[in-house]
């Protein structure tokens, strides 16, 4: 499993791309799509919502169980990525590609996110 170095993650298992014009892109690390199994259902935040960095904004139901999405970073959201709610297995096949959750114009700084290596030492437990 590998987890792209120009990515910064949180602890909660989301990834996020540096910002370009102030607007990054979320979505769940593989590891995280691993641990879920196949997600069937995705709820993602509304576009124009203000999301808060280690709080709820969505949720990822699986065969398995119910996960809540965290947003690692303050603002609001831009976009969400439609091919992932009308096909959920995006998030397993694709996790880092097609598989993206929303994009989010960045507030403040990114507190508290994981370097590549920080993260897979992080899962390594």
């Amino acid at each position: 499993m590998s987890n792209p170095q120009s990515l910064r993650y949180s602890k909660e298992h989301e990834w996020l791309s540096a910002a370009a014009d102030g607007v990054s892109t979320i979505g769940i690390t593989e590891h995280a799509a691993n641990s879920l199994g196949d997600v069937v259902f995705v709820q993602l935040p509304e576009v124009g919502a203000a999301v808060t960095a280690g709080e709820s904004c969505g949720e990822l139901e699986s065969t398995k169980s119910v996960s809540e999405l965290y947003s690692p970073v303050d603002g609001e959201v831009v976009e969400v990525n439609q091919d992932v709610v009308d096909d959920p297995a995006l998030v397993n096949s694709a996790p880092f590609e097609g598989g993206w959750l929303f994009k989010v114009r960045v507030a403040g700084e990114q507190q508290d996110l994981l370097s590549a290596d920080e993260y897979t030492a992080y899962i390594a437990g």
